[in-house]
């Protein structure tokens, strides 16, 4: 089927229906054509996808923090009001298919794996959830989630990184190791289904591939 745009609540998404009515939907933040780059993967199981739009270092990030590179954006703190569109948004994606998702995941790379583990801790929407490459050094989110109580206990949560992501000179980036390993140590114990994979290669390689991956543990 043909993708759909999507809006609600002042965001706009992509929605790519699925082959068959009730499959699980994937929400994300890819562009819309990694999205399609992501579902041209094999062995996807069948699932909707969609992609909304989203100002990355503003919406994604769940309190204010500085910049992580030189030259780049501080990082606004807006996941909150963003996650109110999103849910609109998802609402209005799950009219338009056509049938009520099996179940409904969060997935996302890098900022959008933080926003995605972040979510999950925020409201009951979300089934499952992954964080690929996700940037959990963010500043203050170990201690968040140590404290932070779960809505719900989500089914399974993925976790991985590429092998050479932790081997950077920035200090604040060299914590992502520990810290996603620590995160997935925090929701097992909550008694989600998790795993915590590593890729081969740095943080931007091969993300349609990384991403696929994900989505085949995540709905097996």
């Amino acid at each position: 089927m043909e993708p759909v745009r999507i809006a609600a609540a002042g965001l706009a998404g992509t929605l790519f229906p699925p082959a068959r009515g009730g499959a699980p939907l994937v929400v994300t933040h890819l562009e819309a054509e990694e999205g399609a780059a992501l579902l041209a993967q094999p062995g996807l199981p069948p699932c909707a996808l969609l992609c909304a739009a989203a100002d990355w270092d503003r919406d994604l990030s769940p309190w204010p923090a500085p910049r992580a590179f030189r030259g780049g954006a501080d990082f606004g703190g807006g996941a909150a009001a963003h996650l109110s569109a999103l849910r609109a948004l998802t609402a209005a994606a799950e009219a338009a298919l056509p049938a009520p998702p099996a179940r409904r995941c969060v997935a996302g790379y890098s900022l959008d794996g933080l926003f995605a583990l972040w979510a999950v801790f925020q409201t009951a929407d979300w089934d499952r959830a992954a964080s690929v490459s996700g940037s959990l050094w963010y500043d203050g989110f170990a201690a968040y989630l140590e404290k932070a109580a779960l809505p719900r206990v989500p089914e399974r949560v993925y976790f991985s990184l590429g092998d050479r992501e932790a081997q950077t000179k920035n200090a604040r980036l060299a914590r992502v190791e520990q810290c996603t390993a620590e995160a997935e140590r925090l929701l097992a114990r909550t008694g989600a289904e998790t795993v915590f994979e590593h890729n081969a290669g740095g943080h931007f390689a091969d993300v349609p591939a990384r991403m696929a991956r994900a989505l085949r543990w995540l709905l097996r």
